[in-house]
């Protein structure tokens, strides 16, 4: 990377704590298993895309909601360790703040994911409002489902107004409105959430490249489905779909990766990237976040990526 700009990102969603046990598989219904460690990090999805972002060099500016607790006070320092303008950071003193609860297949490092919302469920329209400043000064806003989606569409209103990027990563997937989808420049699910957001089975490439097609006939101006070790489709503007595939590596914990993905693909795109270009480097960053534990703490350093890219 040569770039003379520095990339200036808002997020505005979700900030948790990860509670994370590793073991030998992800246990069957009514199961116990003994698993063979237990780590804390800081997590949520939006957070996680925040971090990715600074990481790489972005100027980065969070608006989201913690606890007033120590998952909440913690979560503040990481922000501020890594830089990250957190001007907007808001705390509910009733709620707590949000937590993960991540078991890790030591195997294969796939995870499932139970997330309690805690005090992300109160960031409200008018929070937004009160942070329309941050939302002015960005290239691109990012947005999840872990936060209220009245919240994400005043978010995306306001940005719109302004030509600002939106993206959205429609994860938890749940239906999203119409309205919500029209101020979407970039809808990036995962292949779960693109099957769920279409109503349909997608077992080829076929149904895949479909489902990509559908999605983005409901509104957004492009779309990109993650495939993990598949690595990505694309359609943008002209409903061209183009294929990106990621190198090959062995999984030590996926954790986090499609927030990598997510993070890393607003950082190039507002450095004026070509969204093919963008979502090649964001497929090697991704690749790269899985050979070690956890999310945040996975993600590679701005040297690391340069000569990664390389």
């Amino acid at each position: 990377m040569s770039e003379t700009k520095t990339p200036t990102i808002c997020m505005i969603g979700s900030s948790n704590m990860d509670l994370v046990v590793y073991a030998p598989r992800i246990p069957a219904p009514a199961e116990t298993l003994h698993g063979s460690r237990f780590e804390t990090g800081f997590g949520g999805k939006g957070a996680n895309q925040a971090v990715m972002a600074a990481k790489l060099g972005a100027n980065v500016t969070v608006i989201t909601k913690l606890g007033r607790d120590s998952f909440g006070e913690a979560t503040l320092a990481n922000y501020r360790a890594h830089n990250i303008n957190t001007d907007y950071i808001l705390f509910d003193e009733t709620r707590s703040s949000g937590v993960a609860l991540i078991t890790v297949d030591e195997t294969t490092g796939q995870n499932n994911i139970v997330i309690v919302g805690g005090a992300n469920d109160a960031l409200s329209p008018a929070d937004v409002e009160g942070a329309r400043t941050a939302i002015y000064q960005a290239d691109v806003v990012i947005c999840q489902l872990e936060t209220p989606i009245a919240t994400t569409l005043r978010a995306f209103q306001i940005a719109r107004a302004a030509n600002i990027t939106t993206i959205l990563n429609p994860a938890p997937a749940s239906p999203l409105p119409a309205e919500l989808l029209a101020v979407t420049d970039w809808l990036i699910p995962n292949e779960i959430e693109a099957s769920m957001l279409t109503g349909g089975t997608i077992r080829s490439r076929e149904q895949m490249e479909t489902a990509a097609l559908a999605l983005k006939a409901s509104g957004p101006q492009g779309i990109v489905i993650t495939m993990g070790e598949q690595g990505a489709l694309l359609v943008g503007a002209d409903n061209i779909i183009v294929e990106i595939p990621v190198a090959q590596v062995k999984a030590v914990d996926t954790t986090g990766a499609g927030d990598a993905f997510v993070g890393s693909f607003a950082y190039f795109l507002a450095l004026g990237a070509l969204p093919t270009e963008a979502v090649r480097r964001a497929c090697a960053i991704a690749a790269r976040s899985v050979l070690k534990a956890g999310a945040q703490s996975s993600y590679p350093t701005r040297k690391e990526v340069l000569s990664l890219l390389k």
